[in-house]
């Protein structure tokens, strides 16, 4: 699966816009987020859909991210992340 192209990103900005006022969070390139320095969240796409990877604890969970249900799971799951 390879990494979202610019115009896969294009489709997601509502939520990465979402993503990005959420505190603890930086974006070092365009839909790839930190926490501190370890690889947080970033996007991959394929002909299956668009994804993201979200590091809880020490692996990383796949969200579909391609509808609405699966966007507003990985926001719900990253702010889950973040307070703990």
């Amino acid at each position: 699966m390879k990494h979202a192209t610019a115009q896969a990103l294009d489709q997601l900005e509502p939520l990465i816009e979402t993503l990005r006022a959420l505190p603890g969070l930086k974006e070092r390139s365009r839909g790839v987020f930190y926490r501190k320095s370890k690889a947080f969240l970033h996007f991959h796409e394929d002909p299956k859909g668009l994804f993201a990877d979200l590091r809880a604890g020490d692996d990383f969970e796949r969200f579909d991210v391609t509808e609405a249900p699966g966007r507003q799971a990985l926001v719900a799951a990253t702010e889950a992340v973040l307070r703990a």
